[in-house]
């Protein structure tokens, strides 16, 4: 099968197209032939050679993939070959064919495309399992999702509007995405560029009360602007660590306001834990793509030959939603 390889680590010029061997599903597996993947950060990481796959799972890139049943692994029940999913996955995205377990699987609404559905599964499921089922994000909350323009940040804006609408959401973003993100229904952007430390914007916002949950993918730099724009017993989940992993805390100050620091990672989680995120997902969230109340923000679909173009367009920031690669029609 076609597939992007790599030749070692480093920039975009590793990358090239390839055959390799077909993979073969195993016990509570499928062979899903791919329509449709995404890029993610993550991709960019292991691209470089920080972030190596979960033993067993694929070396080839890709996290998240569209498509059709192909072939079904022993134990494989509920599912028919031809049918439409989109799934995550450990590793192989990039590829004609990719193996994924059937508990990861959701069948793709009829009224959504290959190309949005692609975009559903890492993004959306991290920032639903991160807001709703590990930040606790109720309505009428108030919280803080950084970085306004990239999948998971766009993804955690659409799923607050549609799962608690009353919920006010403030989001940082650079000044080419502000009016973006305040489009799709933030309540206050702030623009990192010229706002570094917004402690004091988000308190004139919350008239001091500070927010609820924060969703972090900055890491070390944000650390004492967040915990000071969090107010008794919010949480900040933290996602990545892009600007470093050490920071100074103020103990004091959490344990007074009774606040709660929480890292969180999805693609390193049990196969079991990963299925029960995705049946939650399926059950509270999938029927709102079916409805179209939330719509995939696609940025552009790239065939695969060029892989090259999408990561670097990622490197370079100059997105908003999700960058697709089409493998087939």
């Amino acid at each position: 099968m076609k597939a992007v390889l790599m030749d070692g680590f480093g920039g975009v010029e590793v990358m090239k197209i390839g055959e390799v061997e077909r993979p073969v599903p195993g016990e509570g597996q499928v062979l899903v032939k791919v329509h449709a993947t995404s890029i993610n950060r993550p991709d960019l990481v292991q691209r470089v050679g920080n972030y190596p796959p979960p033993p067993g799972d694929s070396e080839i890139l890709g996290l998240e993939v569209s498509g059709t049943i192909e072939e079904l692994g022993s134990g494989v029940t509920g599912w028919q070959k031809g049918e439409r999913v989109m799934t995550l996955v450990g590793g192989g995205a990039y590829a004609e064919y990719a193996v994924a377990y059937a508990s990861h699987l959701m069948r793709i609404p009829e009224s959504m495309s290959f190309e949005e559905a692609a975009c559903v599964c890492e993004s959306y499921i991290t920032a639903f399992l991160n807001l709703f089922m590990v930040g606790g994000l109720k309505d009428r909350n108030t919280v803080i999702i950084h970085g306004g323009g990239g999948g998971v940040n766009t993804a955690g804006v659409q799923l607050c509007k549609a799962l608690v609408p009353e919920t006010r959401i403030i989001v940082t973003a650079s000044p080419a995405k502000m009016a973006r993100v305040k489009e799709i229904g933030a309540d206050l952007v702030i623009d990192f560029t010229t706002t570094p430390d917004f402690t004091d914007a988000v308190k004139e916002f919350t008239s001091k009360k500070g927010v609820d949950v924060i969703l972090d993918h900055v890491g070390a730099k944000y650390l004492a602007p967040n915990m000071n724009s969090l107010g008794y017993a919010g949480r900040l989940v933290i996602i990545g660590v892009i600007s470093g992993i050490k920071a100074e805390l103020n103990l004091a100050l959490m344990m007074v306001k009774r606040q709660q620091i929480i890292g969180s990672v999805l693609r390193s989680r049990p196969v079991k834990d990963k299925g029960d995120i995705v049946a939650e997902f399926t059950r509270t969230a999938l029927p709102k793509f079916a409805d179209r109340t939330i719509v995939p923000i696609i940025e552009r679909v790239f065939p695969l030959d060029q892989v090259v173009e999408a990561h670097r367009m990622m490197e370079e920031d100059k997105h908003f939603g999700k960058i697709v690669l089409k493998i087939a029609d």
